[in-house]
């Protein structure tokens, strides 16, 4: 008799409590009888990533209640991507879900990713077509991917975090072993068949986003550091620029110092090329220091978190 398959769910929690058990109710009653995944089996992976609330004793309670359910907590508080890579190393499903602990993304969608994956995608993304957030929210969501698109053209506009993993997809991305990584762009790079369903992002009722501007700045730069040669790119072509920006006007001084002409009496223009040339050497010398910083933490080898206890 051929075995059930497993589907394994990731949920990386900070400061959820109360919309846990409402999100492993929603997703338990898809394997109940009669239901759409019955004929599956399933794993929900709760990582609790340093939470001052009462996250870690709810997931104890859910998890007293159902063997099903795995528990993992942190030393302290390593961000939202260290906990979800502590899940997909766990998550021993043929497919592996990851999906929000705050009741964002739709659980209804599961059936129709499975149904995807079933019909031989290897990685099916939800992405936000739009997003019940704030006015700045939206904005520098839309500013940052459009900005991304530009070295990953195949990345969804509203980007995907709500994705089904196929097994073989999974284990390529748990083999690559490095910090400060961006999730879609290392999923994107594995290569293997994709397939996309667009939704829009729901709005929290419980609870209150941990997901501020700091950390949004933070993910964008692991995303643009990690994911393309964009910044040294535009450094090169800035420098580029102002090469021939300077030469175009030297040859212009010239021509008008042997005319007899010289178009500048003062330190003015010297004073503003100055500045302008040292503002833009401090920006390039930034972003240098940037990638400088992630080869010494490659260096060092720190892991990306530290589990206290798997339960």
């Amino acid at each position: 008799m051929q075995s059930m398959k497993k589907i394994s769910f990731v949920v990386a929690v900070y400061q959820n409590e109360r919309a846990l058990t409402e999100t492993y109710r929603k997703i338990s009653s898809l394997f109940a009888p009669g239901e759409a995944l019955a004929s599956y089996v399933y794993e929900i992976l709760f990582i609790d990533d340093g939470s001052r609330d009462g996250s870690l004793e709810e997931i104890r309670q859910i998890r007293a209640q159902d063997d099903n359910v795995v528990g993992i907590t942190f030393t302290r508080n390593f961000g939202q991507m260290a906990a979800m890579l502590a899940g997909f190393s766990e998550a021993t499903g043929d497919a592996v879900i990851n999906i929000s602990a705050d009741l964002q993304d739709p659980v209804e969608l599961i059936p129709q990713m499975v149904i995807k994956w079933n019909e031989g995608a290897e990685i099916v993304a939800c992405f936000r077509t739009d997003r019940s957030d704030g006015f700045a929210a939206k904005l520098t969501s839309r500013i940052a991917y459009g900005i991304l698109r530009l070295s990953l053209p195949n990345i969804p506009a509203g980007g995907f975090d709500f994705v089904l993993i196929d097994r073989k997809a999974m284990d390529a991305f748990n083999a690559v072993d490095v910090r400060h990584r961006f999730f879609q762009g290392d999923l994107l790079w594995t290569g293997y068949q994709l397939s996309f369903i667009p939704y829009q992002r729901q709005k929290r009722t419980i609870g209150k986003s941990q997901y501020n501007f700091a950390k949004r700045m933070k993910n964008f730069l692991d995303a643009i550091l990690d994911a393309s040669y964009l910044p040294i790119r535009f450094i090169s072509l800035c420098g580029l620029a102002v090469s021939i920006a300077g030469i175009t006007y030297a040859i212009t001084i010239v021509i008008s110092w042997a005319a007899g002409d010289t178009p500048f009496d003062g330190w003015a223009p010297l004073m503003i090329v100055n500045l302008s040339l040292s503002g833009l050497i401090m920006i390039m010398l930034g972003v240098i220091g940037e990638y400088v910083w992630r080869i010494n933490e490659e260096v060092r080898k720190k892991p990306n978190y530290i589990v206290r206890e798997k339960f």
